[in-house]
């Protein structure tokens, strides 16, 4: 009876170490033929896309370059209107009305910064993420002759 419990035992320790070897044959590859082709299907499609992302994104820098000049020119206007105001000497609140253009012109400005250093990033993730599919489709490739 001894000997059937070591048996028994034995395999059901061999059958849990195969078990658990699993995992790590599926990852290293057992039948990698047709998930190779799925793989550089995949990292195509991921590059095509990262250079949709890098499209649009400069284009929102393009917009908020364009913005962000025309901001700067409001407020080059509305300080150039205060600046006569107070030589023609204008009501108080004629002043007060132009300094709170002025301030909302500055607010504009700080907006567009942020949102182009916001868009600069998002390039930069971009130019990233299409480095790495590039070399993921290279890996694909090489392990596929």
């Amino acid at each position: 009876m001894d000997r059937f419990k070591a048996i028994v035992l034995g395999g059901l320790v061999a059958g849990s170490l195969v078990i658990s070897g699993l995992p790590a044959l599926a990852e290293e590859g057992g039948s990698n033929a047709p998930q190779r082709s799925g793989d550089i299907h995949h990292d195509r499609r991921d590059i095509r896309k990262d250079r949709r992302d890098i499209r649009a994104d400069k284009k929102d820098i393009h917009q908020d370059r364009k913005d962000l000049h025309n901001d700067y020119k409001d407020l080059r206007q509305d300080r150039h209107e205060l600046k006569q105001d107070v030589h023609n000497g204008a009501s108080q609140d004629e002043i007060a009305g132009d300094r709170k253009d002025i301030r909302s012109d500055l607010k504009d400005i700080y907006k567009d910064k942020r949102d182009l250093r916001g868009d600069r990033r998002d390039v930069r993730g971009d130019f990233r993420d299409l480095r790495q599919d590039r070399r993921d489709l290279k890996e694909d490739l090489n392990e596929a002759h």
